[in-house]
């Protein structure tokens, strides 16, 4: 019976969309998870309708003639089915998953694409080594775009001393507290998290933590996302106090970033995070690692401090310079900061995207 349904819905679509030129829509795929990639494609879709690119929904994939699709990361590679979808034109996200680096998911989808490229159309990537990574599997140079994922700079005002005692009151955390923020996911699976997904970094996090807890007294560590149980543990065997909460909605994280002092990204791996940008709009300091796109758009005590990859003195040697720094210190870094969120604002991207929907959607 469900067989005999789907054949008659795909006919009804068929028959609805006869008249559709090839490759005149763009078909968005999300993840589902109700998160950050999903949010993506929101954005993604408000540049489309102003950039006159018309967006419809996945089960237009049975439309009469081969449209565009675009997908919010690469796992989709790991599907079998995946080759059905041609003669559709395929386009996708791929932030992160370099090869060789110990996972076998990302190995796995990567001799995917090395294998499939020329049935690929576009690639989005998020930053340089990303896309060094993506040139290396053959694909034609032409089909690969250097897109940041951006920010809607409208959700991360910046934070001022009102906004911060407003919200630090509203979660009860101390408004003497040096608050650090930690914003992701980084256990494995979707349950407490207490196996660690070494690429997050939450290991060099809670070590950073740890060497931090010597120097300061009023350390409050503040959390968000699923999974954070081996963070959590690891603050609990050191004394560190912290608040882990979820957000009912994305652009809810903003109220978080309001209380914190700094904000910091240990990282082996990443295609952003998103958190670089949040933090820059936000007028938050920012410590990272050498990963994603903060290797990109960070540039080191201008706007923010980036350090080598597991390198914990450093993370804390600039957490503390942060810490020990007035307000009128930090300005200039904070005032930078902002201005590389506005420069990569999705309203700012509109160029970058008109030339990736060239060729692509007619």
């Amino acid at each position: 019976m469900k067989s005999f349904v789907q054949g008659v819905a795909k006919n009804i679509i068929r028959a609805v969309s006869w008249t559709w030129k090839p490759y005149s829509r763009l078909i968005l795929y999300g993840d589902d998870a109700g998160w950050v990639l999903d949010w993506e494609m929101r954005e993604l879709r408000a540049i489309c309708a102003q950039l006159g690119v018309p967006v419809v929904k996945p089960l237009w994939k049975h439309a009469y003639a081969p449209q565009s699709i675009f997908f919010s990361n690469q796992f989709f590679l790991q599907r079998e089915d995946w080759l059905d979808l041609l003669p559709h034109r395929i386009g996708l996200a791929y932030f992160h998953g370099l090869p060789q680096t110990g996972d076998e998911d990302f190995d796995e989808v990567y001799r995917r694409l090395q294998k499939n490229h020329k049935r690929i159309s576009r690639i989005q990537v998020s930053h340089t080594e990303m896309r060094n990574a993506i040139l290396q599997t053959g694909i034609e140079p032409s089909k690969v775009f250097l897109i940041p994922i951006g920010i809607n700079t409208d959700f991360f005002p910046f934070c001022n001393d009102d906004m911060k005692r407003t919200a630090r009151a509203e979660l009860g955390i101390p408004q003497s507290a040096f608050v650090i923020g930690s914003f992701q996911k980084d256990g494995v699976g979707w349950g407490d998290g207490m196996e660690p997904k070494l690429i997050k970094g939450p290991d060099i996090f809670v070590s950073t933590m740890k060497r931090l807890k010597e120097d300061i007294p009023e350390l409050f560590v503040l959390l968000s996302g699923p999974a954070r149980g081996f963070v959590k543990k690891g603050l609990d065997e050191a004394g560190i106090p912290y608040w882990h909460g979820y957000v009912k909605s994305y652009p809810d994280i903003a109220t978080m970033f309001h209380v914190l002092d700094l904000y910091v990204v240990a990282s082996r791996q990443e295609g952003g995070p998103k958190a670089v940008l949040e933090s820059m709009s936000s007028g938050v300091p920012l410590v990272t690692t050498r990963v994603g796109q903060g290797m990109d758009l960070v540039k080191h005590g201008e706007n923010a401090f980036m350090t080598d990859v597991e390198d914990v003195d450093a993370l804390a040697s600039y957490a503390l310079q942060v810490y020990r720094s007035t307000p009128a210190d930090l300005q200039p870094m904070l005032a930078a900061g902002r201005k590389t969120a506005e420069a990569n604002s999705y309203e700012s991207q509109i160029p970058l995207w008109a030339e990736f929907m060239k060729g692509f959607v007619k």
